[in-house]
C-alpha cells in the first residue's frame, strides 16, 4: 500500500474546509501554505497532483461578517461566491511561488451525472496535467442546490480518483486516521491499515466541524468507492500530507478490492442514477454473478421505470437486491414484450435486431458485497 503511493504516476488530494481556515472564518494562510508546499514537493518529483480543495464557503464568512457557518442555500452561496475567488488567490499565489501555475474547475453532480459534461471535465482536467498545471477542484456551490449536492468533497474526490484513474486517493482531515471509536475516547486507537473498507465495524456518526460539511462517514464512503475501483486510499491529517503522499507509515491506509475499469463503466455505477429497473429470475443472476454472462431477455421476470437504449438501469435479484447496473439495450416500450423469451424465438419473430443481448457483459458492472455493515 505505500509503495503504491511512492511509486504514484498521478495521486488525487482532497482537503477539508477545517484544514484551511479557521472556526471565526477566512482562510488560515499557514495551514494552505504547508499544504500547497508538500504539493509542490512531489510535484518536483514528477508525481502529477489533482487536487480537491473545500474552503469556499468557509472562506467567505468573515468577508461577509457572518460569525458561523450558514444554514440556509441562499447565504451558503453568498458566501462561496466570495469565498471562492479568496482561496483561488491565495492557491495561485502561493503555487506560483513554486512556478506551478493552477487552473480552477467547479462541479455540481449534474455536471458528472452528464456523460458528456463528464468527459469535458475530463479533457480539461487531462489538458491542465499535460501543461503542468495543477487542477483544482471544488464543488460549485454558487448554483448547486440541496437536491443536487455532492453533500460533501470526500465523494467528489473519489469521482474526480476514478475520472482521471489516479493511482492513489489522500483524503486529508483534522484527524490523524480512522480510530476504532471516537479519538476522544481514551480507549479507541488508530487503525493502520484496512484490507477490506467493507469489513468495518466502526461507530462513524459523529458530525462534522462547524465549519464543514463532512465527517469521517462520508471519508470511508469515499475509500468504498476508491478502493472498489482498484485506487489506494490514504486518510491522514492535513499537516502530514507530505508523509502521507510520500508513502510515510502515517494516517489510515485502505487497501484496493477491485480492479481498474474502464470510465465509462466507473461513469455509470458511482455517477449516475438508474432510470429503471430490471427483475431477474436466479438463473440470471447466477449467470451474471458467477460466469460474467450478459443479460438476455429469458432472464428478465418484469421491467420497472422509463427509459431508452443506452440508459443505465438496475439489476435486481428475486431477493430485492440490486445486483449489477449496466446500460441497457433496449428501451421500456420494447422489453416487455421480449421478457421470458429465448434470443432464437426473439429473432424469428421481430427481427434480427432483437436476436442480441439486453445488456452486454462489457456494459455491466456487477456490483460487489456490502458485507458487514458500519453502524
Amino acid at each position: 500500500m505505500r509503495e503504491a503511493l511512492r511509486q504514484a504516476n498521478r495521486i488525487v488530494v482532497k482537503v477539508g474546509s477545517s484544514s484551511l481556515t479557521t472556526v471565526e472564518g477566512g482562510i488560515d494562510t499557514q495551514r494552505l501554505h504547508q499544504l500547497v508546499d508538500a504539493i509542490a514537493d512531489v510535484r518536483a518529483h514528477g508525481t502529477q497532483v489533482v487536487l480537491i480543495s473545500s474552503g469556499a464557503i468557509a472562506a467567505g464568512l468573515a468577508p461577509l461578517g457572518l460569525a458561523r457557518r450558514p444554514s440556509d442555500l441562499a447565504t451558503q452561496q453568498a458566501a462561496a461566491s466570495v469565498g471562492q475567488g479568496l482561496l483561488i488567490q491565495e492557491y495561485t499565489e502561493r503555487f506560483g511561488m513554486h512556478g506551478l501555475r493552477v487552473g480552477q474547475i467547479l462541479l455540481t453532480v449534474d455536471d458528472v451525472k452528464r456523460r458528456k459534461s463528464y468527459r469535458n471535465a475530463l479533457r480539461t482536467i487531462a489538458k491542465l496535467l499535460s501543461l503542468q498545471a495543477v487542477p483544482i477542484v471544488n464543488e460549485n456551490d454558487t448554483v448547486a442546490t440541496q437536491e443536487i449536492r455532492f453533500g460533501d468533497n470526500d465523494r467528489l474526490a473519489a469521482l474526480v480518483a476514478q475520472m482521471v484513474r489516479a493511482d492513489a486517493l489522500v483524503l486529508l482531515s483534522d484527524v490523524d486516521g480512522l480510530y476504532t471509536a471516537h479519538p476522544d475516547d481514551p480507549d479507541s486507537r488508530r487503525i493502520e491499515h484496512v484490507s477490506d473498507v467493507h469489513d468495518l465495524e466502526v461507530d462513524t456518526h459523529k458530525a462534522g466541524t462547524s465549519i464543514g460539511s463532512g465527517g469521517m462517514t462520508t471519508k470511508l464512503q469515499a475509500a468504498e468507492l476508491a478502493t472498489g475501483a482498484g485506487i489506494a486510499v490514504v486518510l491522514a491529517r492535513a499537516d502530514q500530507a507530505k508523509e502521507a503522499m510520500a508513502g510515510a507509515e502515517v494516517g489510515t491506509s485502505f487497501e484496493p478490492n477491485g480492479k481498474k475499469r474502464p470510465r465509462r463503466l466507473l461513469w455509470m455505477v458511482h455517477a449516475t442514477d438508474a432510470k429503471g429497473r430490471l427483475l431477474l429470475d436466479e438463473g440470471a443472476v447466477r449467470a451474471m454473478v458467477e460466469t460474467s454472462a450478459s443479460l438476455l431477455a429469458a432472464g428478465i421476470t418484469a421491467v420497472e421505470g422509463d427509459f431508452v437504449a443506452g440508459d443505465p438501469v438496475d439489476l435486481v435479484a428475486p431477493s430485492g437486491t440490486v445486483v449489477a447496473r449496466g446500460l441497457v439495450g433496449f428501451g421500456s416500450d420494447d422489453l416487455p414484450r421480449m421478457l421470458g423469451r429465448n434470443t432464437h424465438d426473439l429473432g424469428e419473430q421481430l427481427g434480427p435486431h432483437f436476436a442480441s443481448a439486453i445488456v452486454h457483459r462489457d456494459a455491466m458492472v456487477v456490483l460487489p458485497s456490502s458485507g458487514r455493515r458500519r453502524r
